[in-house]
């Protein structure tokens, strides 16, 4: 059975760093795109970043480039997210997903048919 587990989200003040982890059992990550997205209150689920299985990295906005970065250990078969100087405007509960073929892009939510099911952070001081 095919699972993917996010962890490591938390109330962080602006300008923190938290790392969320998006742990796979059943599949190899390093087979799939993996994407991270979130959703804030009120809004729709949104593209944050992706790595396709090639390695290349997309970004959805460019107000998470030099801010937040996506990798992934093989070893322990898990996606992080990195995020650094944090602000508010980042709260939102973060998901990951993943899929073996994607048809145009791994930043597009329709791409992708398993999903983790979210962690919640906060930015607030």
């Amino acid at each position: 059975q095919l699972q993917l587990v996010e962890s490591g989200g938390g109330l962080v003040q602006p300008g923190g760093s938290l790392r969320l982890s998006c742990a796979a059992s059943g599949f190899r990550l390093d087979r799939y795109a993996v994407g991270w997205f979130r959703q804030a209150p009120g809004k729709e689920r949104e593209g944050v970043l992706c790595i396709s299985r090639s390695g290349d990295v997309t970004y959805y906005t460019d107000s998470v480039k030099g801010r937040l970065t996506i990798s992934l250990d093989n070893a322990e078969n898990t996606v992080y997210l990195q995020m650094n100087s944090l602000k508010p405007e980042d709260t939102a509960v973060y998901y990951c997903a993943a899929e073996p073929t994607v048809l145009s892009s791994c930043i597009f939510r329709r791409e992708y048919r398993f999903w983790g099911q979210g962690t919640q952070v906060t930015v607030s001081s």
